[in-house]
């Protein structure tokens, strides 16, 4: 059979896909990945689009498709998605725990969460960036969990918005402190990362043929580190303070100082050397990054 593509539009078509009873809330829902009936949902044939955000714990023999890679998940895992991406667990996945929360983007808009959400950048990261929690990490999440479940399980009423959002921003808020210590113990893994992003860095600023190449752009070194933009950005940001886009600033600067010292070309010679295709950029970043425009820099 070939594969097709089914759109989750919102919250009833996700109980519907999954065949489930209708949701208590129009926005948001908690689903218990345990007591989906597989034979009901075929999911070997099909990849499913969402209009919401998820936030995903599963732990299962088998295997989860995101894009056309397959990643393990048999150790228990949290993933995030926003709307609009697509996703195809195999036909062979047996969920031995997990939890599945989905809301919609309308229920968090004008709401301070709406106007923060994309700080919580792990919402693009791809699933073989996925966060493994501890025992006692899942503890706190499932508790948050069960409380947003219980709050939409009640009688609506003007307070119950308010305290699932807080509830949901919470959880995220956990979410992110662990990331953050997951960079710093998986940290052979994240010195790996670092030590072959310098290299790839390096390499590519000691090609003399940036006029044709072009600035580097941050997808170009984390698709080559299989990497999402994001991932990558937030470990070298816990690791060195900057983002991918900051390091690759700090390298062509670092490349017109000898320029600009060494030789006697013009500032737009340099900057058309170094891949700009405008001499103003070039300037504005060098004078951003030193303090000084680049002729400045030159006649001191």
């Amino acid at each position: 059979m070939p594969e097709s593509f089914i759109n989750i539009y919102s919250i009833a078509d996700l109980h519907q896909y999954y065949s489930l009873e209708s949701p208590k809330h129009p926005m948001v829902t908690v689903i218990d990945l345990t007591k989906i009936k597989r034979k009901d949902v075929d999911f070997a044939h099909h990849f499913y689009h969402l209009s919401l955000y998820t936030v995903v714990y599963k732990k299962f023999h088998g295997s989860l498709k995101y894009g056309r890679s397959d990643y393990d998940f048999q150790e228990g895992a949290l993933m995030f998605t926003a709307p609009d991406q697509v996703m195809q667990p195999s036909s062979d996945t047996e969920i031995d725990e997990g939890w599945f929360l989905a809301f919609h983007p309308d229920f968090i808009y004008g709401s301070e969460l709406g106007k923060k959400i994309r700080n919580y950048t792990f919402f693009d990261y791809g699933s073989n960036e996925a966060l493994h929690v501890s025992d006692e990490e899942k503890k706190t999440l499932v508790t948050i969990i069960s409380t947003i479940e219980a709050e939409y399980s009640k009688n609506i009423d003007r307070h119950t918005q308010g305290l699932i959002l807080n509830n949901i921003e919470l959880l995220l808020n956990y979410c992110d402190r662990f990331y953050e210590r997951q960079f710093f113990t998986r940290s052979k893994v994240s010195s790996d990362i670092l030590q072959n992003f310098e290299q790839l860095l390096n390499q590519y600023f000691d090609d003399a043929n940036l006029i044709d190449k072009g600035i580097p752009e941050v997808k170009y070194f984390a698709e080559n580190l299989h990497l999402s933009s994001n991932y990558l950005s937030d470990l070298l940001t816990k690791y060195s303070g900057k983002t991918t886009i900051e390091h690759i600033h700090l390298k062509l600067v670092e490349k017109a100082k000898n320029l600009l010292l060494g030789t006697s070309k013009s500032i737009s010679e340099i900057a058309y050397e170094l891949g700009f295709e405008h001499p103003s950029h070039f300037s504005k970043i060098f004078k951003t990054k030193t303090g000084l425009s680049p002729l400045h820099f030159r006649k001191n």
